[in-house]
């Protein structure tokens, strides 16, 4: 079968989210140049100086458009920044994202919303774009696993957790987004359902093929949509199904029947993956 050559055009999967980030960036940075080219350069200068909020905008933009270790791996599709930087701009994408609802709300309050409409359409609806570009930014850098679930490959995505069986050396990879919990014997782990809520019993059904456990969970999910609508209510309520992955290892003094990581099962990829992951476990 003849192969697809691979190009600079062929972009590695995670560069989207580098071009979106740094796009998002020279929007912000090109916005307050205009805003800063409207007043005198000296008191631009002073103001700025005196401002601890411009001086974290600085900092932000700089991280933004410059994003300093980001790189592109096919290794990890959705994490190509790295970990500290993530954070980073989170955490400044948050600050902004209050600092810029609350100016506009202070305003809108105090000068009616008549006006603030006006001032809406005069700014070119800076006023609303300025959130939704932060908001965006926070959106962008949500934690998340590695890779998507991929039956197929063994590859399981729950959560922020990603985890990966090699049924050759019956080795599992557990990764906590970019960062990698550890390496285990595949015979060693198992799933415990914290939760039986919206899993459908607390105990797994006994070991099955992976991809007939996913069609299963399909069929159940699509069942519980007509006749058990109640439950999943439930369970998104307050009450989401949660799992566990221990590590249970007899050669291992003092590690025995540890806890690897422990999340709920927010969507349905979420349920579909981890009895996917279980029933596999079963079978090495």
């Amino acid at each position: 079968m003849a192969r697809t050559k691979e190009t600079r055009a062929n972009a590695a999967p995670g560069a989207g989210t580098i071009f979106a980030l740094r796009a998002i960036g020279l929007v912000l940075l090109a916005r307050w140049l205009f805003s800063m080219s409207e007043m005198d350069l000296t008191s631009s200068l002073s103001a700025m100086a005196s401002s601890p909020w411009a001086c974290i905008n600085l900092v932000f933009l700089f991280l933004l458009i410059f994003l300093p270790g980001a790189r592109a791996v096919a290794e990890r599709p959705f994490h190509p920044l790295p970990q500290w930087l993530r954070q980073a701009l989170r955490l400044f994408a948050f600050l902004g994202f209050l600092f810029a609802v609350w100016t506009v709300s202070a305003f809108a309050v105090s000068a009616g919303w008549r006006r603030a409409a006006q001032t809406v359409a005069a700014t070119n609806g800076w006023l609303l774009a300025a959130p939704a570009l932060y908001a965006a930014v926070l959106w962008i850098c949500r934690p998340r696993a590695l890779w998507r679930t991929n039956i197929a490959a063994r590859r399981f995505a729950i959560g922020r957790y990603a985890v990966s069986l090699d049924p050759l050396t019956r080795t599992v990879s557990v990764w906590a987004e970019r960062r990698k919990v550890g390496q285990y014997d595949a015979r060693e782990l198992s799933v415990r359902w914290a939760d039986g809520a919206g899993t459908g019993s607390a105990s797994p059904p006994a070991p099955m093929v992976a991809l007939h456990a996913a069609a299963e969970t399909f069929t159940t999910a699509a069942s519980s949509r007509s006749g058990g609508g109640p439950s999943l209510a439930r369970a998104a309520f307050g009450r989401r199904p949660k799992i566990e992955l221990l590590w249970d290892s007899p050669a291992a003094a003092g590690h025995n029947r540890q806890t690897v990581f422990r999340t709920a099962l927010t969507t349905e990829g979420d349920r579909v993956a981890a009895r996917a992951l279980d029933s596999t476990l079963r079978q090495v």
